[in-house]
């Protein structure tokens, strides 16, 4: 597979350095100046892209606090409504164009994920240059056909889709003419266990779908991420806060600035040792053989003396025949004198008369 997705400019591929997403999410904690420093922190911290979620409480739930709408399944925020969290963590709508210029000036993507249509035809407004359909709306066929449709790369997690699930959204973005698509390995859990990663579902996930694949990782710190990255992973998004201390709906389970940084000096140094799919020797290495093993005589070798383990051995350094030849050489005689930590060469020994 040498699938080619552009984002922006940016090549996307198997052969391209991995890209790094920053989540911003619901960190910004409310404050557009805080939105901004996490921009900005993205762009020090070497990531790619930033990214944000274009919803109100509104477009994703219902102001409802009947059982189906309180969460109560383990997570960060049970005790909460729905729409009590997404009121806590939206983006509002009219900081994203700002929040799009803050990031253009500072070198980075920026492009985020839509909720319902209304979210779709306000980031075509602005002309993102992606969309990212999360993990719990893969089942919204509708949703994925409306932003597939804008002709721009989508992004889909993975983190609660079935084999038939992947399915389905493939096909919508194919039934509009969209090809552009990366899934991203995701745990819908928040911090995700390591236990719960099973990164091996990478490769083949991008062997079964005819996909490029990544991941978007939920769990603390970047090993999860560097593990991808060895497996195949192009894609990286991790949620980035300033302070965990400063508090926010996604905290908990984000990287703050100089944990990011490591992040990705890591991956960068790993793609570097990842190097070549192609098996060869490096320039190093082909230098380096010269210090391998090879047949010499280890005593003096008269004219016409047979050639034996006595006089003929594999020592280092590699300066004369392989010692693949050393059955062939044995018992051949030589044709000329060859004194002691000489290196044997072809033209050294004939058959015996």
């Amino acid at each position: 597979m040498n699938k080619v997705i552009n984002i922006a400019g940016r090549e996307i591929s198997n052969d391209s350095p991995v890209f790094i997403i920053a989540e911003m999410s619901g960190n910004h904690n409310g404050d557009i100046g805080r939105a901004i420093e996490i921009i900005h922190a993205a762009k020090e911290a070497g990531a790619d892209a930033v990214k944000l979620q274009t919803y109100t409480p509104d477009t994703i739930t219902l102001d409802c606090d009947n059982e189906y709408f309180q969460l109560n399944r383990g997570t960060l925020w049970d005790g909460m409504t729905l729409h009590a969290l997404y009121q806590t963590a939206y983006t509002p709508w009219d900081w994203q164009p700002r929040l799009m210029e803050a990031a253009k000036k500072c070198g980075l993507i920026c492009f985020s994920t839509p909720f319902d249509f209304t979210a779709v035809d306000f980031m075509a407004e602005m002309d993102m240059p992606a969309y990212k359909i999360a993990s719990y709306e893969i089942a919204d066929i509708p949703l994925i056909k409306k932003a597939a449709s804008q002709g721009k790369p989508l992004i889909i997690a993975t983190g609660i889709a079935y084999p038939d699930d992947i399915n389905r959204a493939l096909l919508a973005c194919r039934d509009v003419g969209n090809e552009d698509v990366v899934l991203l390995k995701c745990v819908s859990s928040y911090p995700t266990s390591f236990a719960d990663a099973h990164l091996r579902n990478i490769p083949i996930m991008a062997a079964d779908y005819d996909c490029l694949t990544g991941l978007s990782d939920h769990t603390l710190g970047g090993t999860t991420a560097l593990g991808a990255v060895a497996l195949g992973a192009v894609m990286i998004e991790k949620h980035l806060t300033l302070r965990r201390s400063d508090g926010g709906p996604d905290a908990a389970f984000s990287l703050e600035p100089e944990e990011l940084a490591d992040m990705v000096r890591q991956i960068r140094d790993l793609e570097v040792a990842l190097g070549s799919r192609k098996y060869t020797l490096t320039a190093t290495q082909i230098k380096e053989r010269e210090g391998g093993r090879s047949l010499f005589a280890v005593r003096d070798i008269a004219t016409g003396e047979r050639l034996t383990a006595d006089n003929i051995r594999s020592i280092r350094p590699a300066a004369g025949l392989p010692p693949c030849y050393y059955d062939e050489v044995m018992g051949k005689v030589a044709t000329r004198a060859i004194s002691r930590g000489t290196p044997l060469q072809a033209e050294m020994y004939r058959e015996q008369k």
